[in-house]
């Protein structure tokens, strides 16, 4: 029992919380609202003309004339049919007025919400993105943001338009013959115990609903983008299987929801009609003085309650859907975004780095990724990191830009700790090409001119693809820099994609450049170019290489080699061979694949 109430409490809150997202539109809802009052209002007006017609039935032929409401004495003939029609148009302004209205405001609620989730998203720690997977993102920014307008708006629409209805009826029964109105009032409390109930039901399987659509999303997605992998690996009949099972634990969840609202709505109308069977039973037993049209009146409005009774009843199946969705919309929203408390900003800084005893554990786990790490890259120099796979590289590289927040021992760039700049300003004094190339579906030059970068003038742009040595295969292309680039660069190689990485480090002009691998994906012609690019691109910036490629790091002026989490040496490229350690024997085993490879 005190679970219910504090989950009653709990969607209360949620709803509430929901309806706050209306106030830019207070105005169109209030025209909406007055919509659905004129048609509400409508509904004992039909009832009311039935009285008449029924009453000039019984009445003899000579008595031609009778007093109807808004047209005075008038024949019936004529009155009835000019009466219906005007409450018809009445009825008609209303519907349109609350649709209508309603409309606006629940597609603006729409646009609201995906624009603030899509907000959010840019502005959550990396940590987030990798606790949650990118198909329920997107399952919550499509899917269930319609689920929620569902409850704010299409909910209200039902309570405000049916609930008016059965208003305006009651008060119309009440008024005809309070006695037999009073037995229709008793059923009111079991149905309202029946539309908890469902309520509950609606609410739970909701969620799991939800759920089971970003698992849909998610599989969809990943297949999609890793599409090339699948087909060369045989992984069509897996991914199909993976893909079914999904969809129909979607359906089967679906068609649960469905069964609850099959087997609620029958019963409801069975309980409604029962009620229906017992007022016409009273009103033949009751009728006392009352003419024929009296009665008709009375149950064609008893007989309109029970439309608009089981509206409202179903109603609670949106506003739980709607609640479970804005369960986990509000849960996004109120995920505590990337901690900014730098005040420091810097026009330009020099690009002196410092890295002083750093110590670093991921969130939620309890084996150190780095230990002890201390170092110093004076302005225009390259420092490179090497070592094994696992051993801390690329997370030092996420450090210095705060992708993750260290905990201990300090990074200085100009002196200054990078926890005390502000995040933009600090990503703008560094720039990163990683591995893993993010191209959007664009052109090329949006691609290089990307983010602070657009605008930038076409000549800087093209000169910075001739520094990356991207401009010799861009100027081959069909429409040059205009070239779009497909999905995540799709239609490049994996050097060109990488040289249009390099190419827009190069315009941002960094005072600090970090490589992660930059070079990974490149051919040997390819690389002796970027080698190149890489000598121009670094000679008046500190760099930070994290290399594979032993020969592409040989100029450096410090190399790091590093063993699960620790530098376990450091020195230049002829030092180190000389210590005949651990960077001799990976420059060893290196030297010895390439002249396999060579021969």
């Amino acid at each position: 029992m005190q679970h219910d109430s504090a989950q009653q409490a709990s969607s209360l809150k949620i709803y509430l919380r929901l309806l706050t997202y209306l106030r830019p539109f207070i105005a169109l809802f209030a025209i909406s609202l007055v919509g659905f009052m004129i048609f509400a209002s409508s509904q004992p007006m039909l009832a009311a003309v039935l009285k008449y017609f029924v009453d000039g039935l019984g009445a003899p032929a000579e008595t031609t004339h009778h007093h109807l409401p808004l047209l005075g004495s008038v024949q019936l003939m004529y009155g009835v049919p000019i009466l219906m029609v005007l409450i018809i148009v009445w009825r008609s302004i209303g519907s349109f007025l609350g649709n209508y209205y309603l409309a606006k405001v629940s597609l603006g609620l729409i646009n609201d919400l995906r624009q603030s989730l899509f907000n959010k998203l840019l502005q959550l720690p990396n940590s987030y993105f990798d606790q949650n997977n990118s198909g329920h993102l997107i399952s919550r920014i499509t899917y269930n943001v319609t689920m929620v307008t569902g409850a704010a708006t299409d909910a209200i629409k039902v309570v405000i338009r049916e609930g008016l209805t059965v208003v305006f009826l009651f008060g119309y029964l009440m008024w005809m013959n309070w006695k037999l109105t009073v037995v229709m009032v008793a059923i009111l409390p079991i149905i309202g115990v029946m539309v908890g109930s469902a309520s509950r039901k609606f609410r739970k399987q909701s969620k799991k609903i939800q759920a089971t659509m970003g698992d849909l999303t998610h599989i969809a997605s990943e297949t999609i983008q890793g599409y090339r992998a699948v087909r060369s690996f045989g992984g069509e009949a897996y991914e199909t299987a993976r893909f079914r099972r999904a969809s129909e634990d979607n359906t089967a969840k679906q068609l649960r929801m469905v069964k609850t609202g099959a087997t609620f709505t029958p019963a409801l109308q069975l309980v409604s009609f029962s009620a229906m069977a017992v007022v016409l039973f009273l009103v033949l037993y009751m009728r006392g003085d009352a003419t024929a049209g009296d009665l008709v009146a009375y149950i064609t409005a008893a007989g309109m309650l029970p439309k608009p009774i089981r509206q409202l009843s179903e109603v609670s199946s949106t506003v739980q859907k709607g609640l479970a969705g804005a369960e986990s919309i509000f849960a996004q929203l109120d995920e505590a975004p990337e901690e900014n408390r730098g005040s420091v900003e810097r026009e330009r800084i020099a690009g002196r780095l410092e890295i002083r005893d750093l110590n670093f554990t991921y969130p939620g786990s309890e084996q150190p990724v780095l230990q002890d790490i201390s170092f110093t890259a004076e302005p225009g120099q390259m420092v490179a990191l090497v070592g094994r796979s696992g051993s801390g590289k690329s997370t030092l590289a996420n450090l210095i830009p705060r992708f993750y927040r260290h905990t201990e021992g300090s990074i200085l760039l100009d002196g200054v700790d990078v926890e005390e700049y502000t995040l933009r300003n600090l990503r703008r004094h560094l720039a990163l090409v990683s591995q893993q190339v993010s191209l959007f579906n664009d052109s090329i030059a949006n691609n290089i001119a990307y983010g602070d970068l657009a605008g930038s003038p076409r000549e800087h742009i093209v000169a910075a693809a001739e520094a990356a040595y991207a401009a010799e295969f861009i100027e081959r292309l069909p429409q040059t820099y205009d070239t779009l680039v497909g999905e995540n660069g799709v239609l490049l190689s994996g050097g060109q994609r990488q040289r249009i990485a390099i190419a827009r480090a190069i315009l941002k002009n960094a005072p600090l450049l970090i490589l992660d691998e930059a070079t990974s994906a490149l051919d040997t012609e390819s690389e002796r170019h970027i080698q190149a690019a890489l000598e121009r691109a670094t000679a008046n910036r500190t760099t930070l290489v994290i290399a594979h490629r032993l020969s592409t790091i040989e100029r450096a002026d410090l190399i790091l080699v590093m063993d699960q989490g620790r530098i376990v040496e450091r020195g230049t490229h002829a030092e180190l061979l000389a210590l005949n350690g651990h960077y001799a024997r990976l420059h060893a085993m290196q030297f010895s694949e390439g002249a396999q490879a060579a021969d």
